[in-house]
């Protein structure tokens, strides 16, 4: 598994105002407006899969992919209303984002009995114990994300700190995600750290500068 967002040399002062202004009407409403049906059809997918890894032992390759593709357009949606990439948010499923990247390996074979326990059990050893840890990551991601606010808008750049620190929240919400979507068989570790991905770094034209 591969997750990152690439920590751009230089962000666009202009582009982050129009984000924080008007970002939950141009960005968020249109693409949540969408994500919401395709969430909805991804609960059933979910379903299929289960039952798919429960027979045959394997997932059906094109549901695997549905949710695989899905899960790349939220992030690409969140990484923007986060203000940790610059440029729009494509629309749809097969979209490729060099920035922004998300790979899951399609396993060949899955563990009928780990698909079990999470169906059944996944509340409370899995979801219970993350969240808990969770939401204390995420009270930090609100003053984080403040802060960096403030630096782009003043310098052009976002601390690359306090970028590793929110991809490395959105990286644990996804390992969990994945875990509990039954695409990975490997129980996500409680870190923000592990499964990064890697980018050449070159400089963003700040074109609303």
């Amino acid at each position: 598994m591969k997750i990152g967002i690439k920590h751009q040399e230089s962000y666009s002062r202009g582009s982050l105002i129009l984000r924080s202004l008007f970002g939950g009407l141009y960005i968020a409403l249109p693409h949540g407006f969408l994500l919401i049906f395709m969430s909805i059809a991804s609960s059933f997918v979910g379903i299929i899969n289960f039952w798919s890894i429960l027979i045959t032992g394997k997932m059906i390759r094109s549901m695997f992919d549905f949710q695989l593709n899905l899960m790349r357009w939220s992030l690409r949606v969140n990484a923007r209303l986060m203000n940790l990439s610059d440029g729009y948010p494509a629309f749809g499923m097969l979209h490729n984002d060099a920035d922004i990247v998300l790979d899951i390996e399609y396993p060949e074979t899955s563990n009928r009995v780990s698909v079990l326990l999470r169906a059944m059990f996944g509340i409370w050893y899995v979801l219970i114990p993350h969240a808990f840890l969770l939401f204390f990551l995420q009270i930090g991601v609100m003053f984080v994300r403040m802060i960096a606010f403030w630096a782009v808008l003043f310098t052009g750049k976002y601390p690359e700190g306090m970028h590793a620190y929110m991809v490395g929240v959105i990286r644990w919400n996804i390992r969990v995600n994945a875990f509990m979507s039954y695409l990975t068989d490997t129980y996500p570790p409680f870190s923000r750290s592990g499964d990064e991905a890697t980018f050449t770094q070159t400089s963003s034209p700040d074109l609303l500068d």
